[in-house]
């Protein structure tokens, strides 16, 4: 008998029993469409977080300064001539000090964050504006006291209406609206949309700290990152004289730990997952020793007749492939289709991977082979004599 004899042969053997062979693939089919689940979520959850930080510029270096106390601070003027000194690394910086403020317009109140920045800062950030202007160099300057307001302070300060040229008060200060953002998220309290722009030399008397700890840079290029952040780094060190007195990141280096982490809770994951395809495979086991002692007289009848070991083997080996190979498709279609609905329910993308389709595909099939083997082997050494006895 060959292969193909024995394949045809394996397929009648499913479609003779179809409840058996759908709870003897059932083990696999949870299986595979466990991993291909798991990870189309993940490699979506993946691709959101590193679009998300790749849309705040993945050449945007961070500086945290927790200084040491004493005399020793980076001023603003010590960033801008790091960054003049060094055109071929760096192009542009903002100032960032944050405040929680109040924030009022007649009647209505809401608790949001002011986010003083410059000029810059709507470059570096893809930030954009809707109505009005951004903030603008004048305005930092002369420590103008003006604010670009996000979507939800829009609507709930100002009911949805055009806010600008009116005047709002941050922590009892007046402020006037010079633009709106765009809306980016869905407007709701804590999204992206609820923030308040203003000058960063304004902001420190919101924050009441006239220290500015966080500056934003742009490196030129992100080929050379690691030497940009070095200069940093050096700069930073030479007026603090100890690494502990700040933290230099980069977008990059964010995108390289999201996708290290993600990658290694997939890993975890599917592991777990792939249990199911061993307890699946040791279904397909006790099925096809059943299955042997059921065609006993069959196995006798075919070594009477000149069928060889090999032959025996082959055949048995054959349909427990075939049987793992037929869940490993149903898993797959499964697994695929129940991805893209748990994405919808839970608003995620969903992102299913060749690379584990053609694995869990493949370990589907050899775990139907590894676990068939024992009962091919014990069809094979059937005494022809003793099998054509059996009742």
């Amino acid at each position: 008998m060959n292969f193909k004899q024995s394949f045809k042969l394996a397929i009648k053997s499913l479609r003779s029993s179809k409840m058996r062979a759908f709870l003897t693939m059932l083990g696999i089919i949870i299986g595979v469409a466990s991993v291909i689940i798991l990870v189309s979520l993940m490699n979506g959850l993946s691709n959101d977080m590193t679009s998300q930080f790749e849309s705040m510029g993945t050449n945007t270096i961070t500086v945290n300064i927790m200084g040491r106390g004493g005399n020793r601070a980076l001023s603003e003027d010590d960033v801008e001539k790091l960054v003049k000194d060094n055109p071929e690394y760096l192009k542009n910086y903002s100032p960032v000090v944050t405040a929680s403020v109040t924030a009022k317009y007649e009647t209505e109140s809401v608790d949001t964050t002011a986010k003083g920045v410059n000029e810059i800062y709507d470059e570096l950030k893809s930030v954009e504006v809707a109505n009005g202007r951004f903030i603008q160099y004048i305005d930092t300057a002369r420590r103008q006291k003006v604010c670009v307001i996000g979507t939800y302070e829009k609507q709930e300060l100002f009911g949805g209406s055009d806010p600008l040229g009116e005047t709002m008060k941050m922590n009892g200060t007046d402020y006037m609206v010079v633009g709106v953002l765009k809306e980016v998220a869905d407007s709701t309290e804590s999204s992206d949309d609820d923030i308040v722009y203003v000058p960063y030399t304004t902001a420190t008397r919101l924050a009441g700290n006239a220290t500015i700890s966080t500056y934003y840079m742009t490196a030129v290029s992100t080929d050379n990152i690691d030497e940009t952040m070095t200069i940093i780094k050096n700069k930073l060190y030479s007026v603090f004289g100890s690494e502990d007195a700040y933290r230099v990141s980069s977008m990059s280096e964010m995108i390289d730990q999201i996708d290290q982490m993600t990658s290694s809770i997939a890993l975890v994951l599917v592991g777990i997952a792939g249990i199911s395809l061993v307890v699946g495979g040791i279904g397909i086991m006790n099925i096809m020793l059943v299955s042997v002692t059921e065609r006993t007289r069959e196995i006798g009848i075919r070594k009477s007749l000149g069928a060889k070991r090999k032959d025996i083997m082959r055949q048995f080996m054959i349909e427990a492939a075939t049987t793992s190979s037929v869940g490993g498709v149903v898993g797959i279609i499964f697994g695929i289709a129940m991805a893209y609905l748990a994405g919808t329910i839970m608003d995620m993308s969903v992102a299913p991977s060749i690379n584990a389709v053609v694995i869990a595909f493949s370990v589907s099939v050899a775990i139907g082979m590894i676990f068939g083997y024992f009962p091919a082997n014990k069809a094979a050494k059937m005494n022809p004599i003793d099998a054509l006895r059996y009742d």
